[in-house]
This record gives structure tokens, sequence and C-alpha cells, in this order.
């Protein structure tokens, strides 16, 4: 038990990542960014190409995933929903906008690069660490240690930086925070980055842990189902689902089978959105997911 747990959250903070990402934008515009994975996908290519063309260096191949993932996101943020968001769109049309970008991210990829898998140089060590009866790989420790610093360093803006009361404010109703001097455009933009750059570390560790390929954004269907499961527009709420997802679901590759565990993950979704649709830490609202 003790290793599954191990291993849940290694892959649940790859998954809080990417949920904080989902809620992040969800709080503020109250549409799910379905664009998101392809900044997840590109991470990990940069940082496979980092690290096989310019440097071998994770340090280096961590801040090109981190810095081009916040540019991809602003990028299709300023060029995709922002007009849609001017003229007044409906948010069905941005969801809709998110998943056409999702799709041409993907194609282009494929047309560019390749379809075929892109494994990355051994970066850590392959000796696992034991502790006890426990078996700990040195690229978990480092996702999950990472991963935890780059949450609280995110938990500190939010909380302690006049960016963050914004950010805050602005979830609350952002053409009251517009009233009040806080500038919309930037704030959405600020969002954006912040939620770019986490998809682009998740997308590293994505690429260390299993590989780069075009399909890799499919990945943060578990993120917001973790969104979802903790409360859609909460951000301890999608932290707190995504290890909860991630434990629950190696629990269930462990003692049931592997080939259920998108089977659990989907009908947790479904279950969620039946009976708690605010998830366990949300707020009830009129519209959820």
């Amino acid at each position: 038990m003790l290793q599954q747990i191990v291993n849940g959250l290694s892959i649940g903070s790859v998954y809080a990542l990417m949920a904080v990402g989902y809620s992040l934008v969800y709080s503020l515009l109250n549409f799910t960014n379905f664009a998101h994975g392809v900044v997840v996908t590109a991470g990990a290519y940069l940082a496979f190409f980092t690290l096989t063309l310019v440097r071998p260096s994770f340090a280096v191949a961590l801040l090109a995933a981190m810095v081009g993932g916040g540019l991809l996101s602003i990028t299709y943020e300023i060029l995709a929903y922002r007009p849609l968001l001017i003229k007044g769109g409906r948010r069905l049309f941005l969801i809709i906008a998110g998943l056409g970008i999702s799709t041409i991210g993907e194609n282009l990829i494929i047309l560019r690069i390749g379809g075929r898998f892109k494994a990355y140089p051994p970066i850590f060590p392959m000796e696992p660490l034991h502790v006890g009866p426990v078996e700990i790989a040195v690229v978990d420790i480092m996702i999950v240690a990472v991963s935890l610093i780059a949450l609280l360093i995110f938990q500190l803006i939010i909380s302690r930086t006049r960016a963050g009361l914004a950010i805050r404010a602005a979830a609350h109703n952002l053409a009251t925070a517009g009233l009040m001097g806080v500038n919309s455009d930037a704030l959405v933009i600020l969002v954006f980055l912040i939620a770019g750059t986490l998809a682009g570390l998740a997308g590293i560790f994505l690429g260390v842990k299993y590989t780069a390929y075009p399909q890799l954004g499919a990945m943060t269907l578990k993120a917001f189902i973790s969104a979802v499961f903790g409360g859609l527009g909460s951000l301890p709420g999608a932290v707190a689902g995504a290890y909860a997802l991630g434990i629950l679901e190696t629990f269930v590759s462990a003692y049931i089978s592997s080939s259920m565990r998108d089977v659990f993950s989907f009908l947790l979704l479904v279950l969620v959105l039946l009976f708690r649709p605010q998830g366990l830490m949300g707020r009830p609202s009129g519209e959820k997911a």
C-alpha cells in the first residue's frame, strides 16, 4: 500500500499542475480551457529538444518548457479567446475554440515533427532509492518536490501579491474588478501565463516519466476530472482532487486492473456531476463543467 501511495503522489503532482490551470481560467472567465492540453504537449517537446539539441541539462529544459508553455498560452488567448470575449461571445464558443486549438496544435506537431514517440535521454539515475519496503524512483522524487515548490510559489503569488489580490477579486466578479481599477486584459494574460507555465512544467514531467508524443495532451483530461472532483474554480480543491485521483487510480491499477484505470476516472467524473456537481471544495452554481 505504501508503494502505491508513493506512485499515486507522483502522478497526482502532475495532475495538480494541470488542474490548477483549468481551475484558474475557469474561476476568472467561467469556461473550461480545453486548449490546455496542447500547452502540455508543447512543454514536453520543448524540453526534449532542449535536452537533445541544445544542452543536456534538466534545469535548462525545465526553464524552456515553462517559458514556452507560458508564451504559447498567452498567444492563443490573444489570437483566439480575446476576439470572442470582446464580441461578447457565449462561453460555449470559447470551449469550442479551445477544442479547435487543441486539434490544430496536435496536427501541427504531427506534420512538423512526426507522430513517433520521443524518448527522453537518461537525466536521472535509474536505480531506485529504498526506504524500507518502498522503492522510490529518483524521477518521482523530483516530480513531487518540484511540483510542490511550484504550487507553493503559485499560492504565495495568489495570497501575498497585488496581482494575486486582483485575481481573487476578479474570480468573484471580473466586471466589478474592472470598475474598481483592475486592468482586466492584463489580468487575463497573467492568468493564462501562470496556467501555461504550470502546464509546461507538467509537460516535461510527463515526457520524462513516459515519452513525448502528439497526443500527450489527452492526459489533461485527468487533470480536468481532478478539477471537477475537487471543485472546478476552487484552486485548493483542484490540488486536493488531483492528489486524490492520482492515489485512487494507482490503487485501482494495483488491486483491480490497470485496464480499469481510465474507466474508474471517467466514472468518478460522471458520479461527481450527478451527485455533487460543485465538487469537494467548490461552491454550488447554476452551471458546472
